[in-house]
Parts: C-alpha cells; structure tokens; sequence
C-alpha cells in the first residue's frame, strides 16, 4: 500500500482508550486549525478508510495548489520571475513539488526570501541534467542512489525530472540522521513521489543491495548513478566508493568540509620542516584552502584510474555557498593506469601525502 507510510507518519494510536488520532501536516491545515483531524472510536475499522482518506486528502491538496498556481502564474509574473534566465524548474509547471519543499506559499506565490533556493535547485537541476537525460536514453528503469542525501533536495529534483520525462525511476536515498529522514519522508509523500522514492537512515559504509531490497522488495540490478552532495569531509569519499564497488554508470558529487588532506599536511610541517611545501604548510588559510582544491584533484584522478570520465566544475553560483564545486563522473572503460601513475606522482610532488580514498581504490606505487 503506497499510502501506508504517509498514514503513519501521521497517525497516533492510544491504544489505552482504543482510539486513533489522524494528524495532519502542516501543508493540509491552516493557521489556527488543530492538527488532530478526526478522532474515530473503532480503528480496526477504520484504518482502511483513514488511508482512503488521507489518499483524497493529499489529492485535493495537489489539485488546489496547482489550480492556484495556474492562476498565480500568468506569463507576465514568470517573465519578471525569469528575467533573461531560462530555468527547468518553473512554479507554474512545478506548484506541488516546490509546495513540497516548502518554496511555494499556499497562495502559489514564491516570497523573495526563498528566492535564493529556488535559484539554487535550478541551478543544481540544471549542472545534472544533461547526464539525467543520457541514463534516461540508454536504459529503460533507471536505478538512482541519493548518498547523503541530507533535506532531500535532489532525490525530490531527479524523481520529478524523471516522471516529466514518462521514464520509470527508482531512488533510494540515504542518510544517517533519522529525524531528517522522517521529516523528508512527509515531503516526498506530500509531492507524490514516494512510488519511486524510499529514503532510510543509513552511514554510507552500508550493504547497499540489502538496503535497497528492503526498501523496494527487489534486489539491486545494476546501479546507472549515484548523487553525494555536500556529503562532509570522506564522507564524499564514501559515497565515491560506494558507485565505484557498484560500478555506477555515472557519479555526482559535491564535496562540502574538507579537512583530511589540510589535517595531514599540518602534521608534515612538524615532520619534514625543510620541506619546499612549508610555506603552505604553514599558513592555516592557505593551506585549508589548497588542500580543497588538491583534494578534488585527487578525487578526479582516483575516479579516472577506476575507468571513469571525470570533470569538475562550478555546482550552484558562488553568492549561494562557497562550496560549489561539483564532481562529475560517467564509467567509460575498466580503469586507466596512467591516471593512477599520475595519482602516486602527485601524492609525492606535495610532500607524500594523498588522501584515503586512493589508498581504498588504487594499489599503491606507481599502479
């Protein structure tokens, strides 16, 4: 049953009194309204038509939302909206998704202080986008990975992109934090993606194909990409590991705090005070600041050594965060030794010193 999870995220039984309360998310109520909806004395009875009814529920509130959002949204409103930018994401066209993740008003208007992450998803929709549609040319259900996936922003961004293109889609998405993880659970429920979305609470050192058979009762087939955005520090490693042992036919990643290789290169200014390095070594922002830059470096070598083509540019526009730079990887062969050569080499230019992921994917030496 599809609506079984919404139903209870919502439902509190009192078992005491034999007595359900339907509660209501804040997206079916308004101001003033208490959350307990209805109260019903039977609820062996009842819980069939209590999902009947939450069905209905979330169906009339797609319905008026988009009806609101077809009124609010006259040509002129979204010319001044746009300006000259020509976004994949419009409110008129996305009014229960961009309701969903809390962007939209009830009134379907979009209020300039969620200007920033409105422009920002667009931003990240669009960097995507092009490898979205190459997966959804070459296979017939694409089976995605959201590792990390935080608030939930790109699960929900990618299943929608999907849907509008009539490709099937499954999505599983992964986050150590549990009370995150039921808060998106409600937002994808309430977009009308949790047929291709399941989100668990999970560290992405996980038995993924056990995961994901439990979260869609069928085992993983091949895995077409992997998403790890703003995933801290190795944890972006992680996740890299994680499409690389799955072979993902594509990997996006946007690293967020790092802090291994600035960590390592604090350590060797002790060790190896002659080093040609210790001018940087020796200055905190300096050093935090190459070691960011090495890192994905690093990143973009170790990824073309496993058989990958891999790019990185800028993620979202820099006046959103500074850490914008996105990781993009598409399997192309079994791996290219020369990039590993070039990995050691490196490791070697600037002190000896690489980072854990090329000691987990790469033999070591000259490979």
């Amino acid at each position: 049953m599809d609506a079984l999870p919404w139903l209870c995220g919502w439902i509190g039984i009192n078992l005491a009194k034999c007595r359900f309360d339907i509660k209501l998310p804040n997206f079916l109520t308004r101001p003033g309204e208490p959350g307990v909806k209805h109260r019903v004395i039977s609820p062996i009875n009842h819980l069939i038509l209590s999902v009947k009814s939450l069905n209905h529920m979330r169906q009339k509130w797609s319905q008026t939302i988009t009806e609101r959002a077809r009124s609010y949204w006259t040509q002129e409103r979204t010319r001044q909206l746009l300006g000259d930018k020509k976004l994949p994401l419009l409110p008129g066209e996305a009014p229960v998704l961009l309701r969903a993740l809390g962007l939209l008003k009830a009134d379907a208007s979009l209020p300039p202080e969620r200007m920033r992450k409105y422009r920002q998803i667009n931003h990240m929709l669009a960097a995507v986008r092009p490898a979205l549609r190459e997966l959804a040319a070459t296979h017939r259900r694409v089976d995605l990975v959201d590792a990390g996936c935080g608030r939930s922003y790109m699960t929900m961004l990618v299943g929608w992109w999907f849907r509008q293109q009539g490709v099937p889609v499954r999505i599983l998405g992964i986050d150590r934090d549990d009370k995150i993880i039921g808060q998106c659970r409600r937002r994808v429920e309430a977009a009308g993606l949790d047929d291709i979305v399941r989100l668990v609470a999970a560290d992405l050192q996980v038995d993924l194909g056990a995961v994901w058979e439990r979260a869609f009762g069928q085992p993983l087939g091949p895995l077409h990409g992997l998403f790890a955005l703003h995933a801290c520090d190795t944890a972006t490693d992680d996740a890299i590991v994680l499409a690389v042992a799955h072979r993902a036919a594509f990997i996006a990643v946007a690293p967020c705090c790092q802090a291994e290789l600035a960590a390592a290169w604090a350590r060797r200014q002790q060790e190896d005070p002659g080093s040609p390095m210790m001018p940087l070594w020796g200055s905190p922002h300096l050093r935090r600041t190459a070691a960011a830059t090495m890192t994905d470096t690093y990143r973009l070598l170790v990824l073309r050594a496993c058989g990958y083509e891999a790019s990185a540019t800028e993620f979202v526009e820099a006046v959103h965060t500074p850490k914008n730079t996105l990781i993009r990887a598409t399997r192309r062969n079994e791996g290219d030794a020369t990039a590993a050569r070039r990995y050691w080499d490196l490791c070697a230019v600037l002190g000896g010193v690489g980072i854990g992921l090329g000691e987990r994917l790469l033999s070591s030496g000259s490979g």
